[in-house]
């Protein structure tokens, strides 16, 4: 097991009973997010957590398919869908790095809360795109600590050392738009509910590139 797995396996249940933070903007997330959604779609999401707001959007898709790289997140996760009567969500403990889908597999792919905590954040982002069908959407609720926590840089080694943190990787708004661009997308929607918050984003897979995908 990961660093960053066992981390989270130590945090799961703590973190399972926290109340979101800001519940009014979580739901505008949810609310701009669905607006999106269509019965027939095929969702990923990674970094699910809990696997709370996977099955949320469970009732406006056609399957759900979440990961996460802690065993006992995804254990929760599992429990609250068995308790909700949720059938069309598959929870599975994998690494974004780790997943083996076709290109083209899914019509939506949600990173939230996630991509300041992977040490190849672009990476990830360039799979999103593979992953995604034409003309599939890229949601993503992302802290860019480089605009306005900088003095993490100093303390973050330490604490992942210790245990007291998880990776962090520190990009600013505008690094993270630009390699949204560069991977091939269209920002279709930004949303920030405040100074210092987390940007919201709903980048589409860009048809300039499909014609380059299939050449």
């Amino acid at each position: 097991m990961s660093d960053a797995a066992r981390f989270w396996d130590r945090i799961a249940e703590r973190y399972a009973k926290r109340p979101v933070a800001d519940q009014g903007a979580y739901q505008e997330k949810l609310r701009i997010t669905q607006s999106y959604l269509r019965p027939d779609m095929a969702v990923l999401e990674f970094g699910c957590g809990t696997g709370s707001t996977a099955l949320l959007h469970a009732p406006f898709v056609k399957h759900v398919r979440a990961m996460d790289i802690s065993p006992r997140m995804i254990e929760i996760a599992k429990r609250k869908a068995d308790a909700a009567k949720i059938a069309n969500v598959t929870f599975e403990c994998k690494a974004v790095e780790e997943l083996d889908a076709p290109a083209e597999s899914f019509d939506a792919v949600l990173g939230l809360s996630i991509l300041h905590l992977l040490d190849d954040w672009r990476g990830t982002i360039s799979k999103a795109r593979q992953m995604l069908k034409p003309g599939g959407v890229f949601v993503t609720s992302t802290m860019c600590l480089g605009d306005s926590m900088k003095f993490l840089r100093l303390i973050a080694p330490i604490g992942k050392l210790f245990g007291l943190l998880p990776t962090l990787s520190f990009f600013t708004t505008s690094e993270l738009k630009e390699s949204l661009r560069s991977a091939g997308f269209d920002i279709a929607h930004e949303w920030r509910p405040g100074k210092n918050r987390a940007v919201f984003i709903v980048a589409r897979k860009s048809s300039q590139l499909w014609q380059a995908d299939r050449s």
